[in-house]
């Protein structure tokens, strides 16, 4: 019997509920219990796959293809498991399904309403996905804050689950103390009236998670509990970490876990997280650092700089070091400054490594360029992803291989040397203008070529990892570029290469991949391609920083 757990946010967006959610689930899992979560987002949009990055951060590849909110990519890192797309509800999805069965007739003539037709798809909807997975516990995290017009019919389908399973179903409320400066306190009222309003939906918390700048004390979790309905040990405390492995270690600490199975009617289990502890002391405890250099184009919101385009990247940059006890100093470098920055362009000779992410479009791709010019000549580990391996390609046919002008399609469709190409299978879709959904998506198998520098980092010869492309290296172009020394080193069943390097015996480290392999890097167990990176990045440091 599956047990459903969900997590609502109060007073702003941002607070950190996927990180929230992805910790409950840990902390459950470390007791013995199976989990999975879903997310909800209220928007129209079908699923992330057409948004902006710099709007609403990265988006998610699941294995089986689905384009997904980065919250997805919490919970399958904190968790240790494999989500499908189901696992992420949206309002588009809802209404699509709603509508799709009003004009086949499935209402049988009646009045199609949102409540109970949409609340009914949404509770269908879960309940399909938890006994699909038959697990333990099933947390929901419901997207926004409680007060937004969008989510109002989410929290309506979790209300009528509480009546329908009332021993089955709790919840739990994130909701923001702002300590403003000019008063040097911590303020409870926007937690008081975030609750308000859950309470006016019909849903009261079992439990509220404070999240502040700073723990919370004894004064302010008195006055929540007295004003939010809640006994005083119900409230914990969530302060900001420069580490956000540490949440479940200080939820654990507090007693979460055991409140929870308490409330559930469940008892207490013994936890072990002997192992993520070992992890987290291993990111404190660090031996050394290291310079690495991200060249995006996806920072910039206005005026302020938010690397949640890149949140995976950056994730498995950290479980790599951490296997290292080595601490990354992250920069993250506008691309579009490289292509008339000299200085800027300069200055990445003083990074360990330097790696250009996934991206799409011609803003900043001249400057992402120059970045893999600088790492090939200098010597500077490097690792190009999805684009970022695509445009390595490019600077290598342009500058070894003499092709003057060489570029992929995607920039300019009239290059004389098309080294980057459209899969065929993408011109009909592009044609037809079916953009959602329809790039190169999920998990596929690359076989490995013994003896290179790929199969030396992952130790065999077939690995599966999760792809989003529409792009691939022209195979009219292979055996030139392989002539000037670049080896193909990964490739498809179906003969596309798919990870590109260089010899050891030129290049310390330099590789890319047409994959992305962050998806599938887990604190505990990094990927190979960023585990190679840092140790090359710590030995750069060894041998050219060298006094």
């Amino acid at each position: 019997m599956t047990r459903y757990i969900f997590i609502t946010g109060g007073v702003i967006s941002g607070l950190g509920k996927g990180i929230v959610t992805a910790s409950i689930g840990r902390i459950l899992k470390s007791k013995g219990f199976s989990v999975s979560a879903i997310k909800i987002d209220p928007y129209l949009n079908y699923d992330a796959g057409t948004l902006r990055p710099t709007e609403h951060g990265e988006v998610w590849v699941t294995e089986d293809g689905g384009e997904i909110d980065e919250d997805l990519g919490h919970y399958e890192r904190f968790m240790d498991i494999t989500l499908t797309k189901d696992h992420n509800i949206t309002s588009g999805k809802i209404y699509y399904t709603v509508i799709s069965k009003e004009r086949r007739g499935e209402y049988l003539g009646q009045t199609v309403q949102p409540i109970p037709h949409v609340t009914n798809e949404i509770k269908a909807w879960i309940r399909r996905v938890a006994e699909r997975s038959k697990v333990d516990f099933m947390l929901i995290e419901i997207g926004g804050v409680v007060g937004d017009y969008e989510n109002v019919l989410f929290l309506e389908a979790a209300r009528q689950m509480k009546i329908e399973e009332p021993n089955n179903v709790l919840f739990i409320h994130v909701a923001y103390l702002p300590v403003p400066k000019t008063l040097g306190e911590m303020k409870t009222k926007p937690v008081q009236h975030s609750v308000q309003r859950l309470r006016e939906i019909g849903i009261q918390p079992d439990f509220i998670i404070a999240r502040s700048e700073y723990e919370l004390d004894e004064p302010r979790r008195r006055k929540i509990a007295l004003y939010c309905n809640v006994s005083e040990d119900s409230i914990f405390s969530d302060p900001d970490l420069e580490n956000i492995y540490e949440l479940p270690l200080i939820f654990e600490k507090q007693g979460l876990g055991d409140k929870i199975l308490e409330r559930l009617g469940l008892k207490p289990m013994a936890t072990d997280l002997s192992e993520w502890r070992e992890f987290v002391e291993s990111i404190k405890n660090y031996r050394d650092t290291v310079k690495i250099a991200i060249v995006g184009k996806y920072f910039s919101i206005g005026k302020y700089i938010l690397p949640d385009a890149y949140v995976s990247v950056i994730e498995a940059i950290r479980h790599a070091s951490a296997y290292y006890r080595v601490k990354p100093m992250i920069d993250y470098i506008n691309a579009e400054l490289l292509e008339s920055d000299e200085s800027l362009l300069e200055k990445l000779r003083e990074y360990n490594a330097i790696i250009v992410p996934g991206g799409f479009g011609a803003k900043g791709v001249e400057g992402k360029i120059n970045a893999i010019n600088i790492a090939r000549e200098n010597k500077i580990p490097f690792l190009g992803l999805c684009y970022g391996f695509q445009l390595a390609v490019v600077e290598y046919a342009r500058n070894v291989c003499g092709l003057k002008g060489a570029h992929t399609t995607e920039v300019d469709p009239d290059t004389p040397y098309p080294v980057i190409d459209l899969l065929p299978e993408q011109r009909r879709i592009l044609m037809e203008k079916k953009i959602g959904a329809s790039m190169r998506l999920g998990g596929h198998k690359v076989i490995l070529r013994r003896g290179t520098l790929a199969y030396r980092l992952y130790g065999r010869e077939v690995v599966i990892e999760r792809f989003r492309h529409r792009y691939e290296i022209n195979p009219d172009y292979v055996d030139r570029l392989e002539e000037h020394g670049l080896i193909f080193s990964g490739e498809s069943e179906d003969g596309i290469k798919q990870v590109g390097e260089l010899s050891t015996d030129i290049h310390p480290f330099f590789i890319g991949s047409q994959f992305h392999p962050e998806f599938t890097s887990r604190p505990l167990n990094p990927n190979p391609l960023f585990k190679g990176l840092i140790e090359a990045a710590i030995k750069d440091k060894e041998t050219r920083f060298k006094s």
